[in-house]
């Protein structure tokens, strides 16, 4: 059976200013996304499916779905943010939709094949996608992965970020998993950032960290619902809390429900976050065409 690529596009970009996932990056006009879809592609994925607001699907279904049907299947599911389980309802006052993991969830009568999961602004390279392919084959349930990147390879210089810090075992399993915000290069040239308590803390260059790049059968949606309802049991009347994927494989090492393998990739990644990023990534990209690593145009 083939995979699935499950794309996480809800997001407006609101540190960047605009729908970044629309925005041109290669020289031809190409997106992230088209380099995302054609590395799955040729990686072996025969599906995609998009999680995207309703506020913007037909411009989003214009500009973006519209060039893959004839490569690719192509499917979407909407990300609401009233998409709750029995009994719970949306807290008055409350705008903002509930994280990642709540995004993953939106896709669960959609995705009935392994999957794995990535950020539409996010280039992860052709690599990363063959490797997560080659596990999602051979992937039985409650067995995950994670494709790992050194936290260093993924820090911007215009902005703090946010990023899943991972430890793992001698075996190669993730051991633990937790979301750092506003991580940071200091003055003093030393990485740091904020955890779920509050403090701020030193980061290792060479940590390897979560770029939601995600390796799932389908009995996941199981485990995410029982885990999305104990955090809104927890935190859902909260204004602004969210569920985040890594907090929810987090929880399900820890339960001993499932394990998560760290895939180690060649691959490099980069994003834009910032406006002042995508210079970078327009010049990384067409450092990787002159390599011969991508046809142009795509």
């Amino acid at each position: 059976m083939q995979p699935t690529l499950l794309v996480l596009a809800a997001g407006m970009g609101s540190r960047y200013g605009g729908l970044k996932q629309m925005d041109p990056m290669g020289p031809n006009g190409e997106t992230v996304l088209d380099y995302s879809v054609f590395d799955a592609i040729r990686a072996g994925f025969g599906k995609v499916v998009f999680i995207i607001r309703e506020d913007f699907a037909e411009a989003f279904k214009q500009g973006i779905g519209s060039r893959f049907p004839d490569r690719i299947e192509v499917g979407y599911a909407f990300q609401k943010l009233d998409d709750l389980p029995a009994p719970f309802g949306v807290p008055e006052g409350r705008t903002k939709p509930w994280g990642t993991a709540h995004a993953v969830r939106a896709a669960r009568d959609v995705v009935k094949e392994p999957f794995a999961v990535i950020n539409a602004d996010d280039f992860y390279g052709q690599d990363a996608y063959r490797t997560a392919a080659a596990f999602l084959r051979e992937a039985a349930p409650s067995h995950y992965a994670m494709v790992g990147y050194p936290l260093e390879n993924t820090l911007s210089e215009h902005g703090e970020v946010n990023r899943g810090i991972c430890s793992r075992d001698s075996a190669g399993l993730l051991a633990n998993v937790e979301e750092y915000v506003n991580i940071s290069r200091d003055g003093d040239g030393l990485v740091s950032g904020t955890a779920l308590d509050g403090n701020r803390k030193p980061i290792t260059d060479g940590t390897p960290v979560s770029m939601n790049f995600w390796a799932f059968t389908p009995d996941f949606f199981q485990h995410l619902e029982s885990h999305f309802t104990s955090f809104l049991e927890s935190q859902g009347n909260g204004g602004k809390t969210e569920c985040y994927i890594p907090t929810v494989v987090d929880a399900l090492i820890r339960s001993g429900e499932a394990d998560c393998r760290v895939l180690d990739t060649s691959s490099h990644w980069f994003g834009v976050t910032y406006p002042d990023d995508k210079p970078h990534v327009v010049a990384s990209i067409n450092h990787l065409i002159v390599q011969g690593e991508y046809p142009s145009p795509l």
